[in-house]
């Protein structure tokens, strides 16, 4: 009777340490996938999604292809609100627009990387992605000196091969937690609504130069800095 209890002694151990490793496993999955974790995890495939969930940092990611005339307009707000941000810049656009350029630098917000001719990368071959990319990067670096670090595909259309491109330029990929798609809807309060809603530390939030964001800007940022958030550029909200 000795010899059976001591087994069943040590099959019971074995049992509980074996249920206590699938607790803590089950527990580290759970920490990942709510964002207790302070590193995005998205970042594991070289792409961005969002920042530190733990921080009360936000970006207002504003990717400039065309809506010129809006510009002076979101600088000036942003400029009221001591806010500084990170521009995505098409190639096309910088070289049409180099004054623009400039005092986008100049007020010192962040430049980063949108593309040459706002191409689908998920549609395009090695060459075509690293074009598209080393093109822009030229283009700035030879127009202001500044050597960018980050990559907003066009469209969100990206493939293995466009990070594996961005990574090899020293790019990191840059997508968004949400989007106000005010290329689409010239509704301020819309875009307000979807800038806003649900928001939270390391939320990118992505915009474009239009009249109706113009007019949503000033209420997305009092809005966002009444609630405690320090909206900054995408480096410092990735953590880089």
């Amino acid at each position: 009777m000795r010899r059976i209890h001591f087994g069943v002694i040590k099959v019971h151990k074995w049992a509980v340490n074996l249920c206590i490793c699938l607790i803590v496993g089950v527990i580290a999955v759970f920490a990942v996938i709510a964002g207790i974790n302070t590193i995005p995890t998205s970042a594991i495939s070289g792409v961005y999604y969002n920042g530190d969930k733990s921080s009360k940092n936000i970006s207002l990611m504003i990717n400039v292809y065309w809506g010129t005339e809006y510009l002076d307009d979101m600088l000036e707000i942003l400029d009221n609100y001591n806010v500084k941000t990170t521009f995505f810049i098409g190639g096309t656009w910088a070289m049409l627009n180099e004054d623009y350029l400039i005092k986008i630098h100049q007020k010192g917000h962040e430049l980063a990387n949108h593309g040459y001719h706002h191409k689908d990368h998920d549609k395009l071959d090695e060459e075509g992605n690293l074009n598209e990319i080393s093109t822009t990067h030229t283009i700035i670096k030879e127009l202001l000196g500044v050597e960018m670090e980050l990559f907003a595909p066009p469209s969100g259309a990206y493939d293995k091969l466009t990070v594996s491109c961005a990574n090899s330029l020293g790019y990191k990929t840059i997508m968004w937690t949400r989007d106000t798609i005010d290329w689409r809807d010239h509704d301020a309060n819309l875009i307000y609504n979807r800038a806003i809603k649900n928001a939270g530390g390391g939320d990118l939030i992505l915009m474009h130069p239009t009249q109706s964001t113009v007019e949503a800007l000033p209420r997305i940022i009092e809005h966002l800095q009444a609630k405690g958030f320090n909206l900054t550029t995408v480096s410092q909200t990735i953590g880089i």
